[in-house]
C-alpha cells in the first residue's frame, strides 16, 4: 500500500539491532508509552547493545531473559518527511516497514505518521 507521510519522522538509535534467524537474545523490558505501540522488547545480544524487537518474532527460552529470533529482523527506522511517498510492506504492533521509491530507502515509520492513498485503478 503506498502512504503519504502527514508527520516527519527521526529515528533515535543510529545502530540499529539486526538479527538473524536463530540468533540469542538477552530479552528486557517491554515498551510502555503513551503511542500504544504494543508488544515491543527491548532485546540486546552479545554483539549490540540493544534495540526493540516485535515481541511475536522472539522464541522465550527457558532461563529468565534469554529467548531466540524466530526470523530476520532489522530495528532500522526511516528518516521521513512531511510529503515523502512511501510504500508499505509490513504493519506490526502499530509501525510499518517501508520502501521510499525515490532513494530506495527502508525501515519502519510510525503507523500514526502515514496516511494511505487510494490504489490506482
Amino acid at each position: 500500500m503506498q502512504y503519504l507521510v502527514t508527520t516527519p519522522h527521526r529515528s533515535e538509535y543510529p545502530n540499529p539491532l539486526v538479527l538473524k534467524q536463530g540468533d540469542f537474545l538477552k530479552v528486557g523490558e517491554r515498551y510502555q508509552g503513551p503511542e500504544n505501540w504494543d508488544n515491543w522488547i527491548y532485546c540486546s545480544t552479545d554483539e549490540h547493545a540493544g534495540g526493540w524487537v516485535p515481541e511475536q518474532i522472539i522464541e522465550r527460552l527457558p532461563d529468565p531473559g534469554a529467548g531466540r529470533a524466530l526470523q530476520d529482523y532489522s530495528a532500522l527506522e526511516m528518516n521521513v518527511d512531511k510529503g515523502d511517498l512511501v510504500q508499505g510492506e509490513k504493519i506490526l504492533n502499530g509501525w510499518c516497514w517501508c520502501l521510499r521509491p525515490q532513494d530506495g530507502a527502508l525501515g519502519w515509520v510510525p503507523l500514526s505518521h502515514l496516511s494511505p492513498l487510494p490504489a490506482d485503478n
